[in-house]
Order: C-alpha cells, then structure tokens, then sequence
C-alpha cells in the first residue's frame, strides 16, 4: 500500500463526519498540530485523552468526534505528517535529475528544520510495534528512496543492491536530522552538504556491485 492509499484509509476511519463545513476541516486541522506538538516529546501511551483534551483545550468528546479513538487520532497526525514531508521533498520534478537529488535533500532538511514536531512524530514516536504505524513509516521511506532513485537514476525501478543502499542512507539520514534539529550547530547547507557527499559514497558502491546503477557523473568525481 502506497503513502496515498495508507492516506485513504486512514481518512476514512478516522474522518467520518468532517466532509461537512469549512470550520469542521479547520477544526480538524488544528487539532492535529496541537497532537503534532504533544506527541513529538511524549510517546503514544503517556498521554490519555484527557491529556490531550486538556492541552487542546476541548472536551474529549470533540476529539472523539473527528478520529474515533486515540489510535486514529495519532494514525491521522503521523499521517498528515508524512504527506507533508514527502510533498515537500518531491517537489520541482521538471528539474534536471542531479539537481532533483540535491533539491529532494534540501526539501527533507527544510521540512524537518520548520516543523520539527511533525518530523520526530513522523520518525521517533510511536505506538509500540503497531504494525499500521510502521507500515505508513516504511512507506514514507520508500517514497523518499524512490524520489532520490528517480532523480540519481532517472527511474524509480531499482535492482535490490540499489534499494537497499538507498534505504540504508535514507535510515541514517532519519538519525542525523534529528540530531541536527535538537543540536543544530550546522548550517542547513552545511548539512545538505554532508549528505550530499554520504549519498555520493553510497551511490558508487551502488555502481561498483551492481554496474547498471551508474553513480551521476559528480558522484562519481568527487561524492
């Protein structure tokens, strides 16, 4: 299942009765930043709903209203979440493949930098080992590994060595912008830089076990 498809599906559980007024959807939305925000320090089972009604400043009833339960409620916030960061790092794809990698890295940082509570939801919280959550966390990895696969490539078919060499950098890549956010001593292009270069690396020993990958030439040059 793709991220649109887990969008769905979660939309349709967790939305039932919000197709109706304007101020039903704003409500909706403001309801996942305030959890966007409480989830990105606490994990899933610290916060009851009457912590969250609390901080949200509505009755429980209301939250209860829009998402059914907790868990669809926290399956809609990760969701949303992961929309926007994928969005965000797949734009301008008219541009010229080599620039897509660096602008698709950019837009990663970027997200992650102007909304660091969605982006610690999206890759540090948690339901457990809830199979759901870490199927929409998969599939926001997946399509970041397609996105830089199509601009380094120019196709998001990959051999096996390549998706794992990718997923294998985009995992590292999760552990390092969350390092930088909390201890942001680099610059957002210095940053961009580094994991410009550590794709470099990857993309070539990409190229070196399986030939038809062939690294961009710059990768190949210099990283």
């Amino acid at each position: 299942m793709n991220i649109s498809q887990q969008r769905a599906s979660v939309d349709d559980r967790a939305r039932p009765r919000t197709r109706g007024t304007e101020r039903s959807l704003v409500r909706r939305a403001e309801l996942i930043a305030i959890g966007r925000r409480l989830f990105s320090d606490r994990s899933y089972d610290a916060l009851s709903m009457d912590d969250i009604a609390r901080h949200a400043h509505v009755a429980k009833g209301l939250i209860y209203y829009y998402f059914q339960s907790k868990r669809g409620y926290y399956l809609a916030i990760v969701q949303d979440s992961v929309a926007d960061l994928v969005d965000f790092a797949a734009r301008e794809a008219e541009l010229p493949q080599l620039d897509r990698v660096h602008r698709t890295i950019e837009g990663y940082l970027r997200y992650a930098e102007h909304n660091q509570a969605a982006y610690r939801t999206i890759v540090s919280g948690g339901v457990g080992f809830d199979t759901e959550v870490q199927a929409i966390r998969d599939g926001v990895r997946e399509a970041i590994v397609e996105t830089i696969a199509d601009g380094a490539y120019g196709t998001r078919e990959m051999a096996p060595v390549a998706r794992t060499g990718l997923l294998g950098w985009v995992c590292a890549v999760e552990g390092a912008t969350l390092d930088w956010i909390d201890r942001p001593a680099l610059s957002r292009e210095t940053m961009r830089e580094l994991l410009v270069k550590t794709l470099g690396g990857t993309l070539r020993a990409i190229e070196e076990m399986e030939p038809s990958h062939r690294a961009p030439a710059p990768a190949r040059r210099d990283g």
